[in-house]
């Protein structure tokens, strides 16, 4: 999702008030959505990492703003009978995940709650029913990341991994239990192969993609390579089984290091659609193959589709949905996909065509600040599916209200848009909120992944 061009950045004043020395005591309240505990300290809100709800804990300061304070937690002297020991050694300094002190059970049970809070709080609506969570593997689920990378020379190594808590910093980290174990168990060799490289302190980050069969990685460099680093880079490629691809510039820089069968894009089947889509270590993409394959399940499910409907995808990417939802509408029926990028538009397009898929139409289409203009806008349809970015979809409401569709689903990134656009069609328009429910895409972080039924008021 792009960057919003009107947002202003937050400066700290280069004289800003010391934080209060020493750790200090808090009772935990809550649990915001991010995951930070809610306490009150002399009467001020103060959120604090690493704690949960009815512990009493020690407390450092990170940060102190006007309405609220942030700290974290360095002792617990009460701890919830929810808390557990976390699964990864870094947990303490990395920050790539937030919740792993919390068991998983209760972490899924916290998230269903907040979309449910935010559903009454924002959107002012009840589902008449709550799904069940979906849940799969916790460990080695994310195929997709950005790694940040440094060349540390008073180490004389490079670092790869997340930033710290609470720190611009990368966390020297060895492994990463969340990530893709193919991915996740070589941090030290793709640390040693940027170590070994000239251009080792001109490598930012690396972006990972593993697909079914394989994984790539990504590599910006600020630089020209050499013939010596792309010959690393080559034979790490063959030791470990990655695909490599360089990124010299911008996203439409990106290529292959090797022409050829091996430095491809990933893909991933949905077996149940007979469907593969091939996507880029730049692409979006659901990070979780195993939840996903079961979101869209659900979706399909709950949209039920017939041979000859007429369903339009919004945000559609490049066919997570609108692929299987064109096999579900069958030879006489439609999708139509729509994204605001014309690149992966075309790129949606040619997925469809791959896959031997004749009955989708792809569009591009600003849906952040719809034009009626679009003939598409204009048409009714018997089936909506959106899944937009974290800003949701608010100006769509009142198009998807004039499309007259009999059902539609909405999978959302953010709780908060989610209630909010929700809000819209069931008090706005006289729809019914049938089911919502939440989906643990992002086991350990405080991300929550959610789906909404709704169909027009009877």
């Amino acid at each position: 999702m792009a960057r919003n061009p009107n947002r202003k950045k937050r400066h700290k004043h280069k004289h800003a008030k010391p934080l209060p020395p020493g750790e200090f005591e808090a009772h935990i309240e809550s649990l915001t959505l991010e995951g930070r505990g809610v306490a009150h300290v002399d009467g001020k809100a103060t959120f604090v990492g690493r704690a949960l709800p009815g512990e009493d804990v020690r407390f450092v300061y990170r940060d102190q703003r006007r309405h609220f304070d942030l700290g974290d937690a360095v002792a617990v002297d009460r701890a919830s009978p929810e808390r557990i020991e976390p699964g990864c050694p870094h947990f303490h300094h990395c920050g790539g995940c937030a919740m792993q002190h919390l068991a998983p059970e209760a972490q899924v049970r916290h998230k269903q709650q907040a979309l449910l809070d935010q559903l009454s709080r924002i959107g002012r609506v009840t589902p008449e029913q709550v799904l069940e969570p979906l849940t799969g593997s916790i460990w080695g689920y994310r195929r997709m990341a950005r790694l940040g990378v440094r060349f540390v020379r008073k180490k004389g190594r490079a670092v790869v991994g997340f930033r710290e808590l609470g720190s611009p910093l990368l966390a020297d980290i060895d492994t990463c239990p969340v990530l893709d174990p193919r991915v996740g168990e070589r941090l030290p060799a793709i640390a040693e192969l940027i170590g070994e490289m000239d251009a080792r302190r001109d490598i930012p980050q690396i972006e990972v993609g593993c697909g079914d069969a394989h994984c790539a990685l990504a590599f910006r460099h600020m630089v020209p390579l050499g013939e010596a680093d792309r010959a690393r880079l080559d034979a790490f490629a063959d030791a470990h089984g990655f695909a490599i691809f360089l990124q010299p510039g911008g996203p439409d820089s990106l290529e292959p290091l090797v022409e050829g069968a091996r430095d491809v894009y990933p893909s991933y089947r949905l077996q149940e659609f007979d469907v593969e889509i091939r996507f880029s270590p730049l692409d979006f993409a659901q990070v979780n193959a195993e939840i996903n394959r079961r979101m869209v399940h659900q979706a399909l499910e709950w949209l039920a589709v017939k041979p000859g409907d007429r369903v339009v995808d919004l945000f559609a990417g490049l066919g997570n949905f609108s692929l299987p939802l064109a096999r579900q509408a069958g030879p006489v029926g439609s999708v139509t996909a729509v994204e605001a990028d014309q690149a992966m538009v075309e790129r949606g397009a040619a997925c469809a065509t791959s896959n031997g898929i004749e009955n989708t139409r792809h569009v591009v289409g600003n849906l952040f600040d719809p034009d009626a203009g679009h003939g598409w806008m204009n048409e009714s349809f018997d089936r909506v599916l959106l899944d937009p970015p974290r800003a949701g979809a608010e100006a769509m409401m009142s198009v998807i209200a004039r499309m007259k569709p009999a059902r539609v689903v909405y999978v959302s990134c953010h709780p908060g848009t989610l209630a909010r656009d929700v809000g819209r069609l069931v008090n706005d328009h006289g729809w019914r909120l049938l089911a919502a429910g939440v989906m643990d895409m992002f086991p350990h972080t405080a991300h929550v992944e959610s789906m909404a039924v709704l169909e027009p008021g009877r």
